[in-house]
């Protein structure tokens, strides 16, 4: 398989996220919170992009961490959303699951290239 950021899982699950966000957002009239929140779910899935990209390792790994914090921000930004009402308790619950189950696949992929790094260079 190609090393292609389509090909990630993690990845391929920040963008249907961020998707279902947009339109769960669609006519929300707060539009400050509506552009924080969706540029924090765009920001996990091209920091992913970004990283592999670049092709680097030490780089890779640095914007896996830049996407994973993305992923607390979403987190934080949802609860925020259900306590005003943006998104129903249930809606928002399950993103805030999915976006953590894509933060510990992010932390398992950092801890992999981390590890491989390690190998790679003696």
């Amino acid at each position: 398989m190609e090393n292609k950021f389509e090909n990630l899982d993690v990845w391929k699950r920040s963008f249907d996220l961020t998707v279902n966000i947009y339109k769960e957002l669609k006519e929300c009239r707060d539009y400050g919170f509506k552009d924080q929140i969706q540029r924090a779910f765009v920001s996990i899935l091209s920091n992913i992009a970004e990283g592999f990209e670049r092709n680097r390792p030490k780089e890779i790994v640095q914007f896996l961490y830049i996407a994973k914090g993305s992923c607390g921000e979403v987190r934080a930004q949802l609860h925020l959303a259900k306590t005003l009402g943006y998104i129903s308790s249930e809606i928002a619950n399950t993103y805030i699951q999915q976006s953590a189950k894509i933060s510990s696949q992010l932390y398992n992929l950092i801890q992999y290239r981390t590890n491989q790094n390690k190998t790679d260079y003696p």
